[in-house]
């Protein structure tokens, strides 16, 4: 479904992305993982169209998407969370999620438009806040409202950048089954995360980045019980 090969991003003289390969399945969820500062939410960045790649390439079902704009990548069928909520503040809560079908990958209008925006909504536990702006919402309900647009879109690969960071345990279990649901109606997931009870629960697989570069690459067992996984999450010492 997503193949990334030898791709690098450079910022001046930060070398950000370094030579990063991996493969992501037809309805699989795989988790880019690693430390803050390893370049996990550039790489997202690069596959959305949001920064352009200084080296390599990244194809969407064997289509090259490496220079293609943001809009065209989304259309082809390409959603996304930020790690830095992006919610359209100037529309309501419903309007920001209707933004999603009219510009993403379905492409609905009108009234089919509002009628997908309030399930996504219903979906996400929004629905008594359809008619709200989103200057009155609290920080965890903007990231609801954020992956409702992105469902809205009615992506084939969905990226999600630490959109499980800061629920409360509640809130978290009706996360974690709310991305298994979406594996379970064919969606292919990359989702960068550092709750590792929902890496071990979500992930076929996961990719493991430190300074830039991939350090590991297998099962969440196996690549949480590698030395050099290990190594770049505590330290040598602590090692």
């Amino acid at each position: 479904m997503l193949d990334i090969q030898s791709v690098a991003k450079r910022f001046g003289g930060l070398l950000a992305v370094d030579q990063l390969s991996f493969a992501v399945r037809e309805n699989e969820v795989l988790g880019l993982i690693g430390p803050n500062g390893s370049g996990k939410t550039t790489v997202l960045n690069l596959i959305s169209g949001a920064f352009k790649p200084t080296a390599g390439d990244i194809y969407l079902d064997d289509r090259l998407i490496t220079d293609r704009p943001a809009r065209h990548i989304a259309r082809a069928g390409v959603g996304r969370t930020f790690q830095l909520v992006r919610v359209l503040p100037s529309l309501t809560v419903l309007e920001n999620v209707m933004a999603g079908a009219v510009f993403g990958h379905k492409r609905l209008w009108g009234r089919e438009a509002r009628k997908y925006a309030e399930r996504q909504l219903e979906r996400v536990g929004m629905a008594h806040a359809i008619g709200m702006p989103t200057a009155a919402l609290t920080y965890i309900d903007e990231k609801r409202v954020e992956l409702a647009r992105a469902l809205a879109s009615d992506p084939r690969v969905l990226l999600l950048d630490e959109w499980l960071a800061g629920l409360n345990p509640t809130e978290l279990q009706t996360g974690i089954a709310l991305i298994r649901s979406l594996r379970e109606e064919g969606r292919t997931v990359v989702l960068v995360e550092h709750v590792m009870d929902a890496i071990r629960s979500l992930c076929d697989r996961c990719v493991v980045m430190s300074g830039g570069v991939k350090i590991a690459e297998g099962t969440p067992a196996e690549t949480l019980a590698d030395r050099e996984v290990i190594r770049a999450y505590l330290g040598d010492d602590d090692a």
